[in-house]
C-alpha cells in the first residue's frame, strides 16, 4: 500500500495567527512564524516535511486559507 505524502501552503496575508492548525495537526508539521504579515499578525508556516495531506489543518481554520496538497507515493 502506498503512502500519503502532503503539503500545504498559507495564505499569509489572509492568515489572523489565531493558531487553531497547530493543535489540529497530528504531526507537528505547521508552526507559527516570528514575521508578522502586513496586518501585523504572525502566520502559520510550514516547519518540517511530515505532512500526511490529512487536511486536519485546512478544515479547523476559520478563514480557509489553508490549502492542502495529497499524493502518493512508492
Amino acid at each position: 500500500m502506498a503512502k500519503a505524502k502532503g503539503d500545504i501552503v498559507v495564505d499569509i496575508e489572509r492568515c489572523k495567527g489565531c493558531e487553531v492548525c497547530l493543535s489540529a495537526c497530528p504531526t507537528d508539521t505547521i508552526t507559527m512564524s516570528k514575521e508578522v504579515n502586513a496586518k501585523g499578525f504572525h502566520y502559520a508556516i510550514k516547519q518540517n516535511d511530515a505532512c500526511i495531506g490529512c487536511a486536519n489543518c485546512a478544515v479547523v481554520c476559520p478563514d480557509g486559507v489553508i490549502t492542502v496538497y495529497k499524493k502518493k507515493i512508492s
